[in-house]
């Protein structure tokens, strides 16, 4: 008993030694990999510092105290050479931010700016300095390997290969190159992106960029304005319904849907848009949605519901055709009246010239109406105030007016207020005479067939009274050519210019609503090869040829004329009166015109029949002497209006009526002297 005992007590104390002596152990293992992870650490951040001034400082082994040497000689047995090689080539190639780095500037290429001294352009003495760099460090690198191996510490493991060194050079280089590749600009391309959007405008609908904003979200929409689409959906089948409703004696349901169509109608208003709509909207469109479902359950029928469609669209558009009809006469209506003020202006000019004694009512520089020599204008007008736009707006551009002739003819009943405006307001040194087409003895019925036509009893049928309109709608068609201007002889005068004018050998030939821009002295000097008329031509569009004009179905018109041939406008002609006496043009014209009596070759006009006899006669002269379209086209290009010498207000929308384009009228009313005393008192305004 005692010897067991004995012994259990000698075991008992040999396990308390051992579990002390592992209780030790354990702790000293731990201390030990404590601070193994802690120098080791320390030694990588050394590392990244070396890496960082890309050449490690170490002076000798004894700055090594003890514990970082031994955390040194454990580190394979943390990580491997392969991990080792990683973070010392990540952190030799980023480097720790610092501020000392972006002082040095080390930035990378992406953030390289212009003005940088390393240009991508020099890539050859880049790539020099790179080489240049990469010996120097692969020197000093094997100098410091020299050292560290002499001080016996082998730390090649610190150190970069000459080798790393210059691919990580070359790789830095090569994005440097890049980045300054991308900054430059790439002209071509550019280029090609300007030209395709370009391309890209042009397909563009004007007549979508007249109504809508291509920049509105609704564009991009299908169902832009949707609710506007649905509320007049469900009138248009109210309105279906309310009339089966009625045919089929069902009237609560007809004066339901009566009701219901004017809340609509009172919902939409004048609206075009959903954001126009009134808020009631929503709840009108739900009541009538229910009418409508109730209506289709007793009322639907294929073939009804179709032809009251059918004859509700074919309403509208008799509809349609007569408000047409009715603008077009109303507009035809407003281009043939005077304005008042001109109207005022043309009375008081009148009565004053006739209160002149008869020796002030002569203009100075006669001797110069006959001087070939001279520039000769003819303007023929009734229209006081158009005419002075034109002689001040040529006058005001003229380089020198003194050779500037006008031959203005009007009729007898402006003929005081035409004398009397340039008796008042003389045009600088330049010429006037203004003669009364009335006074041309030697253009009567027996020689000219417009005037022995107008006076015929058929013609007065035809303009005066067959046609006459008893509703705004009825005589609008033929109302364009019972103007004025077509039944004047100031209009068909163009034809007769050698017998007004006997001595000039060329004349340029002025509407009077038009306006001069720049010095048409070059104008005489253009060589019209032989041409009687030099004019603009107009066939850029179809609807300015020969077939939009004359009646090509008569035999005479197809047999002599070119249906596709282009067409030239009046207002700005320049005529040599030389040629047009050998080819005898005004026989020309006499002989189609008589051939017209019954109207079958072309309406009333000058243009057609000035087509007709220039034909094959006519010099086209270059588009920017004359622009037409003021008095009708709204998208004219601004600058071809700015480089025109002539801007013409061809149309229905004359500068001095009331219709006529805002964005137009400026380089009209720029040469009126709306402070004169005449102009003033009659209360006409810009």
């Amino acid at each position: 008993m005692a010897i067991k005992t004995g012994s259990q007590s000698g075991g008992g104390k040999s396990k308390a030694i051992r579990s002390r002596v592992f209780a030790f152990v354990v702790v000293f293992f731990v201390t030990f990999l404590a601070f193994s992870f802690l120098f080791v650490g320390r030694g990588l951040f050394t590392v990244a510092s070396s890496g960082q001034n890309e050449l490690p400082i170490v002076s000798s082994r004894q700055d090594l105290n003890w514990r970082e040497w031994l955390a040194l000689q454990h580190r394979n047995s943390l990580f491997s050479k392969d991990v080792i090689d990683v973070i010392n080539a990540s952190t030799n190639d980023l480097g720790p931010l610092s501020i000392d780095f972006f002082r040095k500037d080390k930035f990378s290429a992406s953030w390289k700016v212009a003005g940088n001294k390393r240009s991508a352009g020099n890539a050859t003495s880049a790539e020099a300095a790179a080489a240049g760099e990469a010996l120097k460090t692969k020197q000093e690198t094997s100098r410091f390997k020299e050292e560290r191996t002499s001080n016996g510490i082998d730390n090649s493991v610190f150190l970069e290969t000459p080798a790393k060194l210059a691919r990580r050079q070359l790789r830095e280089n090569r994005r440097e190159k890049r980045a300054a590749d991308m900054v430059k600009p790439d002209d071509e391309v550019n280029v090609k992106l300007e030209n395709a959007a370009i391309e890209h405008s042009k397909s563009v609908d004007s007549a979508v960029l007249g109504k809508y904003s291509i920049w509105r979200k609704e564009n991009d929409n299908e169902n832009a304005d949707s609710t506007v689409r649905l509320i007049c959906d469900q009138m248009i089948m109210a309105r279906v319904y309310t009339s089966l409703a009625r045919m089929k004696n069902k009237t609560d349901l007809a004066n339901e849907l009566q009701t219901r169509l004017k809340e609509s109608q009172r919902s939409l208003g004048d609206a075009t848009a959903d954001s126009d709509l009134h808020q009631s909207a929503p709840e009108k469109i739900k009541l009538m949605g229910q009418v409508l479902s109730k209506a289709k359950e007793q009322l639907y029928d294929c073939n009804l519901v179709t032809g009251k469609l059918r004859a509700m669209l074919q309403s509208a558009d008799e509809q349609v055709r007569s408000l047409k009809k009715q603008s077009t006469f109303l507009s035809q209506l407003a281009a043939k009246t005077i304005p008042n003020g001109l109207h005022c202006l043309a009375m008081r000019l009148t009565i004053d010239y006739y209160l002149l004694p008869p020796e002030k009512r002569k203009f100075p520089r006669d001797e110069n109406l006959e001087n070939p020599d001279l520039y000769h204008y003819a303007l023929f007008s009734d229209n006081v105030l158009a005419a002075s736009v034109v002689v001040n707006s040529t006058i005001m551009n003229a380089k020198d007016s003194g050779k500037h002739v006008f031959h203005l003819v009007t009729d007898k009943l402006n003929f005081g207020a035409m004398n009397m405006w340039f008796l008042l307001n003389p045009p600088g040194k330049a010429t006037i005479h203004v003669e009364n087409v009335d006074e041309f003895k030697w253009l009567n019925s027996s020689y000219c067939p417009v005037l022995r036509q107008l006076e015929s009893a058929a013609m007065k049928e035809y303009y005066f009274k067959a046609a006459h309109p008893t509703t705004l709608s009825a005589g609008s068609s033929n109302l364009k050519y019972r103007n004025p201007k077509y039944l004047s002889m100031l209009n068909h005068l163009r034809f007769y210019l050698p017998q007004v004018y006997p001595k000039l050998d060329k004349i340029l030939f002025l509407d009077d609503d038009i306006v001069v821009q720049k010095d048409l002295t070059g104008l005489w000097s253009v060589d019209l090869h032989g041409k009687v008329n030099g004019a603009i031509e107009t066939c850029g569009e179809s609807f300015h040829r020969f077939d939009k004009y004359l009646n090509f179905s008569n035999p005479h018109i197809a047999k002599n004329f070119d249906p596709n041939a282009c067409g030239w406008a009046y207002g700005m002609n320049m005529f040599d009166l030389k040629e047009w006496k050998k080819k005898d043009i005004t026989g020309i014209y006499h002989k189609w015109q008589n051939m017209n009596e019954d109207r079958v070759l072309w309406k009333l006009g000058t243009l057609p029949p000035g087509l007709i006899t220039f034909y094959g006669l006519t010099h086209p002269l270059e588009k920017s002497w004359h622009v037409l379209g003021l008095g009708y086209n709204p998208s004219i290009d601004k600058r071809d209006i700015e480089n025109a010498a002539v801007v013409h207000y061809n149309g229905n929308m004359k500068p001095w009526l009331e219709l006529a384009m805002t964005k137009y009228k400026p380089y009209w009313t720029k040469y009126i002297k709306y402070d004169h005393p005449y102009v003033r008192s009659c209360k006409l305004n810009e």
